[in-house]
């Protein structure tokens, strides 16, 4: 029988922290921690979706229990690094916060955790999802995170860090994990893509940058639908078809009519766009990102761009960028996606060119030159 499949975000999960892309301060500072043999009981890893939360709490764990003691850099090819790898080591228990946040569940976890690691120097607890726990569960593990046995060590896990307890959190060092940058996931699906034999063009890479929102694991999973789309040879309009967004050109071009107040140009776009079956609100995200750009540059000009086509101030893109902005509920569940849609971009063109009454008064009090005081001291 064939082996199963298995998806390109599991291949290439990372297996030292060398391989761990984007969180280089992380990296950094556990490594450190290792060397000078400084190692905390508890870690909380915070950040979005797809960043290497788990992955780091996985390596961490295979580092700590290297063979000879705590090491950096640990065999890949050692029985207790391959186990903790694929998650059959005895000692290194991954625990789901979702489906194990009763209080029940965490009195047996502090039982357990009191006997000895059966093959590891340490057994470490791995909570995904930690704020799922219901505030009894927290409590109950209070003291055990404060006091824990010696050869026992807490890394959790979680993508929401405001709910849970502060009396948690106190308990633990911190690491932010931030969101990836495009530049660096399109980096790493070239790799990617070299070593599967995987023909694709870099606007694709780009466009699914741009789809993963900083998460690595959805720029991998993205990536492995449009092989099976595809097969070996990706170009950026399959890209755009899968997933209904459109290029930085049309962008490009949808902004310009704003600027210029081409309400005909911007309605036809609409159309366009609907009939094609464009994701709507992944445009109106992408345009906001194309007007932000042409915001920057109006700051560093003097408070003046053209990058849209027309000479604009920084206070016309920041009113146009607020009313995108104001519009993406409306667009996202609003009843009427296309006429919500439209309503939102001709009122970014109209509110681009009004005057706020503040900015009109300072100017006529400018014209006015102070003449009007002189004349009234005049016998």
């Amino acid at each position: 029988m064939d082996k199963a499949y298995q998806v390109i975000a599991r291949r290439w999960r990372p297996k030292q922290f060398s391989e761990l892309v984007g969180q280089d301060h992380i990296v950094r500072t556990l490594s450190n921690a290792i060397d000078t043999k400084r190692i905390a009981h508890a870690y909380l890893f915070v950040g979005p979706r797809g960043t290497g939360k788990t992955s780091t709490a996985r390596l961490f764990a295979k580092a700590l229990n290297a063979e000879g003691g705590p090491s950096a850099n640990p065999d890949n090819e050692s029985e207790t690094s391959q186990a903790i790898m694929n998650g059959s080591c005895m000692d290194v228990i991954e625990i789901d916060g979702a489906s194990n946040n009763s209080v029940e569940q965490v009195r047996s976890l502090r039982e357990e955790c009191q006997f000895a690691p059966a093959q590891c120097t340490y057994k470490i607890y791995i909570i995904d999802e930690v704020h799922m726990l219901s505030t009894a569960a927290f409590n109950a593990l209070l003291k055990t995170l404060e006091e824990p046995p010696e050869h026992v060590k807490f890394f959790f896990a979680t993508t929401e860090a405001h709910k849970v307890l502060p009396t948690i959190v106190s308990r633990c060092q911190r690491f932010e994990f931030r969101p990836i940058s495009d530049e660096v996931i399109a980096e790493k699906l070239t790799q990617i893509c070299q070593v599967e034999h995987i023909q694709v063009e870099p606007a694709a890479l780009a466009s699914i940058a741009r789809l993963a929102n900083g998460g690595m694991r959805d720029a991998q999973s993205i990536l492995d639908q449009m092989i099976s789309f595809c097969g070996s040879d990706i170009k950026e309009g399959d890209v755009l078809d899968v997933y209904g967004l459109v290029s930085d050109e049309r962008i490009a071009k949808l902004a310009q009519a704003l600027a210029a107040l081409d309400y005909a140009a911007i309605i036809a776009a609409v159309d366009e766009f609907t009939a094609e079956g464009r994701d709507l609100y992944r445009i109106l995200i992408d345009l906001e990102a194309h007007v932000r750009l042409a915001l920057l540059d109006a700051i560093q000009n003097a408070g003046s761009t053209d990058k849209l086509g027309v000479a604009m101030s920084t206070e016309s893109l920041m009113r146009m960028l607020d009313a995108l902005h104001r519009g993406e509920a409306s667009v996202q569940r609003g009843l009427s996606e296309k006429v919500n849609f439209e309503v939102v971009l001709l009122k970014a063109a109209e509110e681009s060119r009004s005057r706020a009454i503040d900015s009109l008064i300072k100017q006529v009090a400018a014209a006015g030159g102070g003449s009007g005081v002189d004349e009234k001291k005049k016998p």
